[in-house]
């Protein structure tokens, strides 16, 4: 397998967007990131592209109607999709394309409008579970990752004003970011606390919000990010997981989902010590608790003690782990299928030295970043490194 880098990135804004089409948006954040590395779309050999089901966009077989927008005019075009998991796995899949020699440079965009066409994911999420064994109890998202959230705390004795934290850090974060939603460079753990509550324990602001945006990165195999950048930044292990589609039948307390995803990035990017040789981690977390959750699976604590990373200073920004410098969902937005890539983004900019007043100090050399989603049994991972 050939080596791939990313080689260039753009992403729009992570608000609510009347005008803009997902075509629309998918093509912003395409033209950003050919700029950023010179190129034109007559240099790109193929396109990936994701977004989540189509009932996310309120548009019918999403994948043909954004492929123009995407860049795939006349060019081989794929469009994949694995719920939340997508951002991630797009970039799997166009790794896939420029590691195997079929292509030499591949665009990837990952785009999600949620607020205009559909008045919120959950009306998609009531038609996909079970019918005889789910479906009855009329799921509701919030509901199942209260349930999630209480059996992650009862287990372990969390408090809920630690997880709070975690939301805290991350919209604080997210307030260096030019394209988030909800950057908050003052909120408290209090203002958490006091927060609507939409199913206990989880709270307004133990959430991320509704959004619309686009992301996309440049995929060049070797020989051609050399010619192009003397920066490149190297995708060094990729890894997927299914657990099953079953929430009931799963141990809500550990995402076995991520770790077996992970587990497999690392050890095709040979890393034996994942707590010592990552520099950055960017864990998916649409709610403040999954952060924690999720960075278990990654083997970057042990289980039921994430929550020490946060409460000792070691996620923060200067910090031992930074971890979602970005803001993360939380803090810049959750266009479902884009706000994976947007930490694929992140890591780019970040290990480059390129990310602003986000910027870790040091000189990172390596990141992980992960998502996870479509019926919450999706683990998707990618390691990268300079």
């Amino acid at each position: 397998m050939r080596k791939v880098a990313v080689i260039g990135a753009g992403m729009t804004r992570f608000v609510r967007r009347a005008l803009e089409t997902p075509k629309e948006l998918s093509w912003e954040a395409a033209r950003m990131a050919l700029e950023s590395c010179e190129l034109t779309m007559d240099d790109i050999d193929a396109v990936c592209f994701g977004t989540a089901p189509d009932a996310f966009d309120g548009v019918h077989m999403n994948g043909e109607y954004a492929s123009d927008g995407a860049g795939g005019w006349r060019k081989p075009f794929m469009r994949s999709y694995v719920g939340g998991g997508t951002g991630i796995f797009v970039p799997i899949q166009g790794w896939y394309h420029v590691a195997s020699g079929m292509f030499d440079v591949v665009l990837v965009v990952a785009e999600e409008k949620m607020s205009s066409y559909y008045p919120h994911a959950q009306a998609a999420f009531l038609t996909i579970f079970d019918h005889t064994t789910e479906r009855p109890l009329g799921p509701n998202l919030l509901w199942i990752f209260a349930l999630e959230m209480n059996r992650y705390m009862s287990t372990y004795g969390l408090k809920k004003e630690d997880i709070a934290r975690v939301a805290v850090l991350h919209k604080r974060n997210a307030a260096a970011h030019p394209c988030a939603l909800l950057g908050d460079a003052n909120i408290t753990v209090e203002d958490v606390l006091n927060s609507e509550v939409l199913a206990w324990p989880v709270q307004r602001l133990d959430v991320s919000p509704v959004s619309d945006g686009a992301v996309a990165i440049v995929l060049a195999a070797e020989h051609v990010a050399k010619r192009l950048t003397d920066k490149p930044v190297w995708i060094e292990g990729v890894g997927w997981h299914l657990d099953t589609a079953y929430w009931t039948n799963r141990d809500l307390v550990y995402p076995r989902y991520v770790e077996y995803a992970a587990r497999m990035a690392y050890e095709m990017a040979g890393i034996k010590e994942p707590r010592k040789e990552i520099h950055i981690a960017e864990p998916y977390d649409p709610f403040d608790y999954k952060a924690l959750h999720h960075l278990e699976g990654l083997q970057l604590a042990p289980r039921g003690r994430a929550i020490e990373l946060y409460l000792d200073g070691t996620a923060e920004r200067d910090g031992d782990l930074p971890i979602c410098p970005s803001g993360g969902l939380l803090g810049v937005g959750n266009p479902i299928a884009a706000a994976g890539l947007m930490k694929i983004a992140e890591l780019f900019w970040q290990l480059r030295g390129e990310a602003g007043e986000r910027q870790v100090p040091g000189n990172p050399r390596r990141g992980v970043a992960q998502a996870w989603g479509d019926l919450m049994q999706v683990g998707t991972v990618v390691v990268m490194g300079r």
